[in-house]
């Protein structure tokens, strides 16, 4: 287990490299294969995981650039696990789900490529390193959506990147003015996040890096009003571009706010609270209104999908263990539901190559399994008890609601609206008589297509039951984040705003 992180980031690339020798026929089952084991190895990574331990553990390190402090240094806590597992599982299954004829084997080493990249910025502790991961995922996802994508793929692939690069350039500075923070503080060059942790920053610093690394996060969210990127490249991008874009590239944003904004600019993010909530409810209740209006089914899930970031934004700036801990949890929920939801829309194309919800109608009879699924789907997402998407849901509002109630109730109102745009796609499409003759001989979901939901489904009710084995290990390293929090804070008030919104929890 020395060099399980590093097996895990980098076997994707070389399987990649080697995707290349496998001929056209047998590239899928390839594909699977090495997603497979992948997700395997990560299995491997939980059984050995101590859940009790709240810091970094299988911890690697070695030296890259001595003079300026660059090394490759990556670790795994309860914070990160699952979103490693989460990556590896998705990509897995989304290649089950594939269905594409073009150049399915290039499509394939990308969607490898792309794994690789994903887990590589969930694992980085090294800050640089954590940047290139960064940066890197943006060019197969570039790729996939500009040559698979639809119609106007090229203009969506364009504004994807350009959006996502411009935050990440001033991400960039903020990067290399912290190393420069370290390096005069200490005499010695790092870019490593546990030393960067033990750095106190007066407040007018902290406030300049809190902006140039929440800007690229929120980009990447995407939180409300830079949002106008995600409704275009979900909207061209071929399925599997989609499902992986959903389950894991948005949860890169909101996990760099966890890892950076909280441990290493407390007083900002205290100070900043307020105001990004407010936008926060305001992405909740704006972008649901949104999918509401909307005539394409894969449009309706694209908005959803905003509104519901917005509520793992609130519990992550609850700054409590509810909060926090519910926020990771929405994460992965949000990843597993949503993932689910535009492959199932992705299979519907592949039958009728339309998404206009006008089109369907009384689809429950002639694909009476298909809908079964996704009406199991579309209940998780609205957040219905005993199904994955309430847990998160209801810890991060629970967390907020401790900071303020008047905030959440407002918050709360998106979950109605979600559950109001969502019963109406399914309305719309699934119920009823049909009325469109081309909807009558479609055939229901094939061995194919149910080996890629079956665990999808199997998740949303066991971990909508059973969410234990996964709170707990976050849990335990959200209260020792929380702890430094305290510990970092400049202003005594904001020790005691902390120590407040986590009085139930005993005060860590």
């Amino acid at each position: 287990m020395d060099h399980i992180l590093s097996l895990i980031i980098f076997f994707p690339l070389i399987a990649g490299i080697f995707g290349f020798l496998v001929n056209k026929e047998s590239i899928r089952a390839y594909g699977i294969t090495v997603a497979f084991i992948e997700f395997t190895i990560t299995i491997a990574l939980w059984i050995a995981f101590d859940g009790n331990e709240a810091g970094f553990q299988f911890v690697e390190h070695a030296t890259l650039i001595s003079s300026f402090g660059v090394s490759y240094h990556v670790g795994v806590d309860g914070i990160s696990l699952f979103l490693v597992i989460l990556s590896t599982f998705m990509t897995m299954v989304a290649l089950i789900g594939l269905n594409i004829e073009k150049d399915a084997k290039n499509l394939i080493i990308s969607i490898l490529y792309l794994e690789m990249t994903m887990v590589g910025v969930f694992l980085s502790l090294d800050v640089i390193l954590f940047y290139l991961f960064w940066e890197f995922s943006l060019v197969p996802m570039l790729y996939i959506i500009g040559a698979w994508g639809s119609d106007r793929r090229i203009y969506a692939a364009i504004k994807f990147f350009l959006y996502t690069f411009a935050g990440s350039v001033l991400m960039l500075v903020g990067i290399l003015y912290m190393g420069y923070i370290y390096h005069a503080t200490t005499g010695v060059w790092s870019f490593s996040i546990p030393d960067w942790e033990l750095l106190i920053l007066p407040i007018s610093t902290q406030f300049w890096l809190f902006g140039a690394f929440f800007l690229a996060f929120a980009i990447k969210v995407p939180m409300f009003p830079f949002h106008t990127w995600l409704p275009y490249a979900h909207g061209q991008a071929p399925t599997v571009g989609s499902v992986i874009l959903a389950a894991v590239l948005l949860k890169m944003g909101t996990y760099g706010m966890v890892r950076f904004l909280l441990p290493l600019f407390p007083d900002a993010t205290i100070y900043f609270l307020i105001p990004i909530a407010i936008v926060a409810i305001v992405m909740v209740i704006y972008t649901a209104m949104v999918a509401y209006a909307q005539k394409d089914m894969k449009q309706v899930i694209a908005y959803s999908s905003i509104s519901h970031m917005g509520i793992i934004i609130l519990g992550i700036f609850a700054i409590n263990a509810e909060g926090i801990t519910g926020s990771i949890f929405l994460m992965i929920s949000h990843g597993i539901v949503s993932g689910g939801l535009f492959m199932l829309v992705g299979m519907i194309y592949d039958r009728r190559h339309t998404k206009l919800m006008s089109e369907f109608g009384g689809l429950a009879i002639s694909m009476p399994t298909f809908a079964t699924i996704y009406g199991i789907m579309l209940m998780a997402s609205v957040g219905l008890p005993l199904t994955v998407g309430f847990v998160g849901e209801f810890l991060s509002l629970m967390g907020f609601y401790k900071v303020n109630w008047i905030m959440t109730l407002f918050a709360g109102t998106g979950i109605i609206l979600g559950a109001v745009y969502m019963l109406t796609l399914y309305k719309r499409s699934f119920f009823g008589e049909i009325t469109n003759d081309k909807n009558r001989g479609l055939k229901d979901i094939n061995g194919r297509e149910l080996a890629a939901m079956i665990p999808l489904v199997a998740l949303v009710v066991i971990l909508g039951i059973y969410p234990k084995p996964i709170l707990d290990p976050i849990d335990t390293s959200v209260k020792k984040m929380i702890v430094l929090m305290q510990k970092k804070s400049v202003l005594p008030e904001n020790k005691e705003f902390i120590i407040k919104v986590n009085s139930i929890r005993g005060g860590e």
